[in-house]
């Protein structure tokens, strides 16, 4: 059964498996509003447990918005989490009421049990860097993108960030890009070049990047291109994937880009990958429409994922 809350649409989210026990943190915000796009602006972070990624236990909120004046009083956007010296740290995207909810940045929260979260710091802990990313123009987009942070760490004991951003330069409508930033400790951050070049897609959301078949996958969730030179499979909603064999950073040629999961309806978009107790990689995605084109808001069970023929596969 899909993690569905009666009360509240669910979008986005972010996993943590913690010995035999998954725990799923997702944006939500009160089904009241007669406008589903209204819930990003009366949002918080849920979170909730299953053993099996299909019954799902919900559990006191994980973070909400901080008291103003704050960087991150309006709202607490998608994030990721991991856990380092044994404590779990919670990358996460706010906006401010001071900005009008128009500039993004990343967070830090952190937790001992991933149940109790304490902001750690007053400010920001990642911000765009104007060398290789577009601040805020409202004639180029609407937003300053810089958020859905994916952290990771590598063998090489550094960590990474991914993010939801925008090239400094370029077509406007095309200027989509997955940034990049590099930390030794998750507290201090170098921003460095985007791992994707423009081109192709106004911004790429909620980007993940894994480890399956002897190369490096990554998804990222998109509205259809408008570029004139996309191919067909840019052209339809929902969750697309990159391919690289030279690291987790990439970089990644848009030769290899593919839509993972997608249709005209636009019936999921957010997708994840997710690895069970058992090892094996599961596909999550969260519902945004029905077949009549109404807004659902509710994540979706696990669907098998594989590689076949050096494509990346949902066996929905």
């Amino acid at each position: 059964m899909a993690l569905r809350i009666p009360g509240s649409w669910v979008w986005d989210f972010w996993h943590a498996l913690d010995g035999d026990l998954h725990h799923l943190f997702y944006l939500q915000s009160p089904r009241s509003s007669q406008n589903p796009e209204d819930r990003h602006w009366s949002v918080s972070v849920g979170h909730a447990t299953s053993r099996d990624l299909r019954s799902w236990t919900v559990l006191p909120d994980a973070l909400a918005p901080a008291p103003q004046p704050a960087w991150d009083d309006l709202t607490t956007w998608t994030g990721s989490v991991l856990r380092h010296e044994d404590t779990w740290w919670m990358f996460y995207t706010g906006t401010s009421h001071a900005d009008r909810g128009l500039v993004q940045r990343v967070g830090l929260a952190v937790s001992d049990d991933l149940t109790v979260w304490r902001r750690r710091g007053a400010g920001p802990v990642i911000e765009a860097d104007p060398r290789w990313y577009e601040l805020l123009d409202p004639v180029s987009w609407p937003e300053q993108a810089w958020r859905d942070p994916w952290v990771f760490g590598a063998e090489d004991g550094t960590f990474h960030a991914l993010l939801t951003a925008r090239a400094a330069s370029g077509d406007a409508p095309t200027r989509g890009v997955v940034g990049h930033a590099v930390s030794h400790d998750l507290l201090s951050w170098q921003v460095r070049q985007p791992v994707t070049e423009p081109g192709m897609f106004g911004h790429l959301e909620i980007p993940q990047v894994v480890w399956i078949a002897d190369r490096w996958w990554l998804l990222f969730s998109t509205s259809a291109s408008t570029a004139p030179e996309a191919p067909a499979a840019a052209r339809t909603a929902g969750t697309h994937v990159l391919s690289s064999t030279r690291g987790p950073t990439g970089p990644f040629d848009w030769a290899t880009h593919q839509l993972l999961d997608g249709d005209e309806q636009q019936r999921w978009y957010g997708g994840r990958i997710v690895t069970d107790v058992a090892g094996r990689h599961q596909f999550l995605a969260w519902r945004q429409h029905d077949d009549s084109g109404r807004f659902v808001g509710e994540v979706g069970d696990p669907v098998p994922v594989g590689v076949e023929a050096g494509r990346l596969v949902v066996r929905r």
